[in-house]
């Protein structure tokens, strides 16, 4: 279940970042804040390594920026919303407005695969992207994660 490891304080429902670096920076702000043993610049150097190999901005306003590290023992997420959207060197060439980040244990590549399909195959659906773009605050795009990790 996404919402297992995808919690309310682990939502942010508008980004301040206006590029990518940014927002890297504001996810990965929010993943230390909840795990102050991880080291923000480690985080940071796995994820831009990863944008390096080629942009994590799948298309349709969705980018799932993620990485591995040696620190973690779980799944962590992140997600971010950006109502104007972020050039991304997203694959439609279109700007983001929806970002998941995955941090994951180095050993446990079938829990990350398993997420990124999870939060591919939820957003796939332009209605639940709307209804993502169209929640007031933190407790509603919860609320819609939650029912959505009911349906599969």
């Amino acid at each position: 279940m996404l919402t297992d490891d995808l919690q309310p304080a682990a939502i942010i429902p508008v980004l301040s970042a206006r590029n990518k670096e940014d927002v890297l920076a504001e996810l990965a702000q929010n993943v230390i804040d909840r795990h102050p043993a991880l080291d923000r610049q480690d985080l940071l150097q796995i994820l831009n390594e990863r944008e390096k190999l080629g942009s994590t901005g799948i298309g349709d306003g969705i980018a799932i920026p993620h990485g591995k590290l040696r620190q973690v023992n779980e799944l962590i997420c992140a997600f971010g919303r950006s109502p104007e959207g972020v050039d991304f060197s997203s694959l439609d060439g279109r700007p983001v407005h929806l970002f998941f980040l995955l941090v994951a244990p180095e050993n446990a590549a079938a829990v990350h695969l398993k997420a990124l399909a999870r939060i591919s195959r939820i957003l796939r659906d332009p209605a639940v992207r709307n209804a993502l773009m169209a929640a007031d605050d933190v407790r509603e795009l919860f609320r819609i994660f939650q029912e959505q990790d009911n349906r599969f």
